[in-house]
């Protein structure tokens, strides 16, 4: 059997399994389909480079959304993305109403848009979270607590 067959369809596995959710976190970050695909690929193209070993599938899991979050904050740090001016919305392409909490969630600063899409859409623990942010338990739990303050003001708004 040819060993980059193999990889290739290892690859092909996990972009299956977790592109999606790679996907998902990063337009939470950046709120835009465009900059979401390049991260994706970003990603994975790190993965494939790396081919890191993990001990488990949680902690392959834990370092894609890592590095997701990582380079979402590149992304928007750079000094290229604070020039550009948007000219529409993408990432809300459905009628009023049906993104509104994806809309609110989108809209919050950034230190809360990873923990509440960590812990809300992807169902991770507290704990879980503060290991894949790299911050302590309280911090995730008062980042929690302040983001979905930000998006019940957020949501009553709309309403």
């Amino acid at each position: 059997m040819n060993p980059g067959n193999s990889r290739a369809r290892r690859f092909e596995e996990i972009y299956d399994a977790y592109g999606k959710m790679v996907y998902r976190l990063a337009m939470v970050y950046l709120g835009n389909h465009a900059d979401a695909e390049d991260i994706t690929q970003e990603v994975f193209v790190k993965f494939f480079r790396k081919a890191p070993a993990f001990n488990d599938k949680e902690h392959e899991k834990r370092w894609l959304l890592r590095v997701t979050v990582n380079l979402c904050l590149d992304e928007l740090r750079s000094p290229w993305k604070s020039r550009m001016v948007e000219l529409e919305d993408t990432y809300l392409t459905q009628g009023p109403g049906e993104n509104d909490l994806t809309y609110a969630v989108v809209n919050l600063p950034k230190k809360y848009k990873g923990p509440i899409h960590l812990h809300y859409f992807e169902g991770y623990s507290v704990e879980e979270i503060s290991r894949i942010l790299k911050i302590s338990v309280s911090a995730v739990k008062m980042r929690l607590k302040r983001g979905r303050e930000m998006l019940k003001i957020k949501l009553e708004e709309n309403i």
